[in-house]
């Protein structure tokens, strides 16, 4: 029920525990760097010239969202506490119908054509791959989520290399697209993990900062030495003013065979043109966006751990300031597809085009609508609506 006191009761609990206002934060970081990666107009990124620092929502932006949903994964099952097992039937329940709303949502997106490489049909098919991992404690997340890092692209890429880049729907959807599958379990794995840990908490939250630095160091650095050796050409491409979709997506493995494979008569030749040992490497220190390369996932995602330790930190202190940040955060679903159907009211259908001034304007009104929404009406609409496909999988039939 609206009443004229809302506002003032929002300004008192809105983001208190046991919700954590900095992760919301975060998360309406990576809504707002979305948008910027979808219709900014940025250059190429140098640390000497601040210009360019709007280039970070490249790529960066969608694997910061990635953290965060295995940090939320790991909120909703338990927090710090692995759920027990005569609750996971429930909880396996709970994820599927969650997944799937997700999943329709995103194809819902996708209808609209728009340039976009809409995130949200693998975000839905990532709850349905986290359930194997339920019951993992905090070390065996983060071993599996270094072993997705460091051995996952170039295993893929070799497999691609040999086979002579195979196609098809589930291999371009889950393996070789924009949203490579060992990017991003990867990444939520190491969200859950952190969510385990009791991430709102002052210690994680530095700890986090740490590590978060450490990443990017090394990822960031092995990125520099293959760009050094010439080993991301060709490989590492990374999409250039948005995050578009363009069939095959942009990771490592765009580089393809220059023969066309017709048996194993000419197989010799074409495994020798797609060069699986260049395909290894590059899949290593690929490290732009979207690249899908082991320097990428460190170094961006050491980036993301770094910009959710500072919102934890910041909230604290600057909790008044930060709310409609927060108030953003807290609706992301909604959020950005309200942002991916401007696109289509503003340009058409099928239509692209880029522009700072109408980024700033979605981030305005975004700000302010999901201000206002979470004000006199608490959670967003489509939030709503996952939450009751969620509850429909898992409610137990009447007799």
């Amino acid at each position: 029920m609206i009443t004229a006191l809302a506002p003032v009761r929002w300004f008192r609990e809105f983001g208190r525990p046991p919700r954590i206002l900095g992760l919301d934060v975060a998360r309406g970081l990576a809504i707002l760097g979305m948008a910027g990666a979808h219709i900014g107009e940025t250059e190429a990124f140098d640390w000497l010239d601040p210009s360019t620092w709007t280039d970070l929502v490249h790529g960066r932006s969608s694997i910061l969202f990635a953290l965060l949903a295995g940090i939320s994964i790991a909120l909703m099952t338990g927090r710090g506490d692995l759920p027990e097992r005569e609750r996971i039937p429930g909880i396996r329940l709970n994820l599927i119908g969650r997944g799937a709303v997700i999943f329709v949502i995103g194809l819902a997106l996708e209808m609209l054509n728009t340039p976009i490489a809409v995130i949200l049909t693998l975000y839905g098919l990532l709850y349905v791959a986290v359930i194997p991992f339920l019951r993992w404690r905090p070390w065996q997340l983060l071993t599996g989520a270094a072993m997705l890092a460091l051995l996952g692209p170039a295993l893929l890429a070799f497999l691609n290399a040999v086979m002579l880049n195979p196609y098809g729907a589930g291999i371009g959807f889950v393996l070789y697209g924009t949203y490579p599958i060992t990017v991003w379990m990867a990444l939520v794995l190491a969200g859950m993990a952190l969510g385990r840990l009791h991430v709102g908490r002052l210690r994680t939250a530095v700890v986090a900062l740490g590590i978060g630095l450490a990443l990017m160091v090394v990822g960031y650095g092995l990125g520099g030495i293959g760009q050094a050796a010439g080993l991301t050409g060709g490989f590492g491409a990374s999409m250039s003013g948005a995050e578009i979709s363009s069939g095959g997506g942009s990771s490592f493995i765009d580089g393809g065979s220059g023969t066309v494979p017709s048996g194993w008569e000419s197989y010799p030749q074409a495994l020798a043109e797609s060069d699986p040992l260049r395909a290894v490497l590059a899949a290593v220190f690929a490290v732009d966006p979207h690249s899908g390369g082991t320097a990428e996932i460190l170094g961006s995602g050491g980036f993301a751990l770094v910009i959710i330790a500072l919102c934890l930190l910041l909230s604290r202190p600057l909790r008044w300031v930060l709310l409609p940040l927060g108030a953003l955060g807290s609706m992301p679903l909604s959020a950005y597809s309200a942002h991916v159907l401007s696109i289509v009211l503003v340009g058409g259908p099928g239509a692209f085009f880029s522009s700072n001034a109408f980024w700033a304007v979605s981030a305005i009104g975004l700000l302010l609508v999901t201000t206002l929404w979470s004000m006199f009406f608490g959670r967003g609409p489509l939030e709503r609506l996952v939450g009751r496909g969620a509850v429909a999988m898992a409610a137990v039939p009447r007799r």
